[in-house]
């Protein structure tokens, strides 16, 4: 199956590839991103819930009150080879259950720490559940909740009891022959959301080969914020734009493992733009050495 993608790749048989429908654009999402002063205002609120997503020990020293920590290992599985996929629909259910999560819920995130793209990871996970609107991400993290004199507690959060959660699932991400099949296809942007030096081949970092997906164009996760902050979303559709991932074409983010990437996931979504995730990342992409990589 592999190698008639390969071939599709490459171009030599372009009549096989699908198709795909004109893009249509989605919704934006207003409040994908909280500040302190509503977190402020809504922390007592009924129905929210607050998810720590950061070192285990930080959160042990220091979380906001009544936030729950985020185990990443509860949310993702992995293989040898493939870290940090997406489990099963019903067992992401349970796990968000876990952490109190119901239909009555919204959810906000924060990190702690430089954890942001692992944030945004969560933040993903609950987008494939169909939850994306139900969901928020503080800005600034807990750096910015301290600074703006919010409480923090080393106290643990009383025990959940389980409700009920709905969920209504989304494809979220791409495979490895999806994006091998449409790297000539002129509506669809990959992004490679790793820094340059991994982007132009100069640096192989852990994975077998050095180099990006063909036709990859570069958005460095980290261009995406400033000062410990999430950019400016004006200032991010830019820079996505200038990329040429905007209004009208599908847009698909990867990284090394999947989880950088979803920073520019993030950002696109709120923006409304088409966006997957490429799962796999080039931690598959370049294991399968009958694929190209540039440099």
């Amino acid at each position: 199956m592999l190698t008639c993608t390969l071939f599709l790749a490459l171009g030599l048989v372009p009549a096989l590839v699908p198709v795909l429908p004109a893009v249509a654009p989605q919704p934006q999402l207003p409040t994908a991103v909280v500040d302190v002063a509503w977190l402020q205002a809504h922390l007592h609120n009924a129905g929210l819930v607050l998810l720590h997503v950061g070192p285990p020990d930080g959160y042990a020293r220091a979380h906001i009150p009544g936030a729950r920590l985020v185990r990443m290992d509860a949310i993702t599985t992995g293989t040898d080879t493939l870290a940090l996929e997406l489990p099963a629909v019903d067992d992401l259910v349970r796990a968000f259950q876990a952490l109190g999560v119901t239909d009555d819920s919204h959810v906000v995130l924060y990190w702690d720490a430089d954890w942001v793209p692992p944030t945004t990871r969560v933040w993903f996970t609950l987008d494939r559940l169909g939850l994306a609107e139900r969901a928020s991400i503080l800005d600034g993290g807990l750096t910015a909740w301290q600074a703006a004199g919010g409480a923090v507690t080393a106290e643990a959060p009383s025990a959940v009891v389980p409700g009920r959660l709905t969920t209504h699932p989304r494809d979220v991400t791409v495979g490895l022959e999806w994006v091998a099949a449409r790297l000539q296809d002129s509506t669809v942007v990959i992004l490679d959301t790793r820094e340059p030096r991994f982007w132009n081949g100069s640096d192989p970092g852990s994975q077998p080969r050095a180099g990006r997906i063909p036709g990859a164009l570069n958005v460095p996760y980290s261009s995406l914020l400033r000062d410990g902050r999430l950019l400016d979303l004006a200032d991010a559709d830019g820079l996505l734009r200038a990329a040429g991932a905007g209004p009208g074409k599908r847009i698909v983010t990867y990284c090394h493992r999947g989880q950088q990437a979803t920073v520019a996931y993030f950002t696109a979504r709120r923006l409304g733009y088409d966006v997957r995730l490429f799962d796999g990342s080039f931690q598959q992409w370049s294991r399968h050495t009958e694929l190209p990589v540039a440099r």
